[in-house]
């Protein structure tokens, strides 16, 4: 099945040629509601939809081309700034697709961090999702509530990196550094909170009719559409469709952790809220699992012994020179991969997140691509706004919960 996405400029050519009845509208790219610099050339008739065609590039910054000038390492700076709402979750793509690439193997304890981390930032992304969602729709306590909990996860980071949001944190091999000595009982008071706390937010737009207007029956992708256009994440998962790469491919051990797929039944704005908070909750428990198993696992081991992409511990620069040269080459010159390819897929808030990598042999990537989520997933707007009115767009483009940094990269 093929769905056909019109151009901006096959939607204006009719209008300005004054071959057409229809008004064209841009909304963007500086909107309120875009969630990013996004243009959105809208065809109407009165105030129904009759096409529309999402015109990206406006926030482009070369990511991908740049990574090729950096050594591995240094590069992994650069993925917390594609999908800022979830950098640990672009570290951690780049970090396995390049472990693959090195044949190199995760300690164990290094391998739950990771999967701590990456839930909390789930929960944190969602967050962020909820809270602007309802406050486009006019919901202003949801957005209060939201970036409360949201600061103590970006607190928890904080904690460990010494950054709120671009915080670099896993690394090529692992992770940066050793678990502070209050991360376990910081995040441990968040888990205990947040169940409550998601309870709050539905009692307050669950059943809220006004919120139901807006939500239900806006929107409806079913699955063959949504498989057709390359869904992936909550939004593929609100059509009926069960597919979590964490479950279809694990990674990181995740078919290891006790936990369900949420999915929805039509597709709609209502589903697609209905999955995300569902997610939250599961995020919320196997966050739980990786906290208990961190709590049963002694210190250390946070970074790989493989000499190939680890520095030396820092006890052993201080009285060994072999050492010193070994920590010296390894951040100036880099590690030198194998000639080859690999390409490695996660499961991130926004749905199935790729990294390809090709090494020549040098220190640099020769080509480094991510399959972002949210440029994908935008595609799916002008199938779901037409026939629409103008006003749902605001909800429409919310509920498909695209990163801007993510489509441009």
């Amino acid at each position: 099945m093929t769905i056909q996405i019109p151009t901006p400029q096959e939607i204006m050519a009719p209008a300005l040629a004054g071959a057409s009845e229809t008004m064209v509208l841009n909304m963007g790219p500086h909107h309120p509601s875009t969630h990013g610099v996004l243009r959105v050339v809208v065809e109407l008739d009165g105030e129904l939809v009759v096409n529309l065609a999402p015109d990206v590039g406006f926030l482009h910054t070369g990511i991908e081309k740049t990574m090729e000038s950096k050594t591995y390492q240094k590069a992994v700076v650069l993925t917390d700034r594609m999908d800022y709402l979830a950098p640990l979750s672009n570290n951690l793509c780049y970090a396995l697709a390049v472990e693959q690439l090195m044949g190199v193997e995760i300690p164990e304890r290094a391998q739950v961090i990771r999967v701590l981390l990456v839930e909390l930032q789930r929960i944190s992304s969602h967050l962020v999702w909820l809270g602007t969602h309802a406050l486009d729709l006019a919901a202003m306590s949801v957005f209060l509530y939201a970036m409360r909990e949201r600061e103590q996860i970006l607190d928890i980071f904080e904690l460990v990196s010494g950054a709120r949001m671009m915080t670099s944190y896993i690394r090529i091999g692992g992770v940066a550094y050793e678990l502070p000595a209050d991360f376990l009982p910081t995040v441990d008071a968040l888990l205990q909170v947040m169940p409550d706390c998601i309870d709050e937010y539905e009692a307050l737009l669950t059943g809220n009719p006004l919120w139901l207007e807006r939500t239900v029956d806006v929107g409806v992708v079913n699955a063959e559409d949504a498989v057709a256009l390359g869904l992936s994440g909550a939004n593929l998962r609100a059509t009926g469709v069960p597919y979590d790469v964490r479950k279809a491919l694990p990674y990181c051990g995740y078919e290891t952790y006790d936990f369900r797929i949420p999915v929805g039944k039509k597709g709609d704005n209502y589903d697609r809220y209905r999955v995300r908070m569902a997610e939250m909750r599961e995020s919320v428990r196997i966050a739980r699992q990786a906290w208990e198993r961190l709590c049963a696992m002694p210190p250390g081991d946070f970074m790989t012994h493989d000499r190939k992409v680890a520095p030396p511990p820092k006890q052993e620069i201080t009285h060994s020179m072999e050492a010193l040269i070994h920590h010296f080459k390894l951040w100036t010159e880099g590690f030198k991969p194998p000639v080859g390819d690999s390409y490695v897929s996660i499961e991130s808030p926004r749905g199935v997140l790729g990294c390809y990598v090709v090494s020549d042999g040098s220190p640099k990537p020769w080509r480094v691509h991510f399959r972002g989520p949210s440029f994908i997933n935008l595609q799916a707007l002008t199938h779901m706004a037409k026939g629409r009115l103008m006003a749902d767009l605001v909800a429409l483009v919310a509920s498909l919960d695209p990163v801007l940094g993510e489509v441009d990269r």
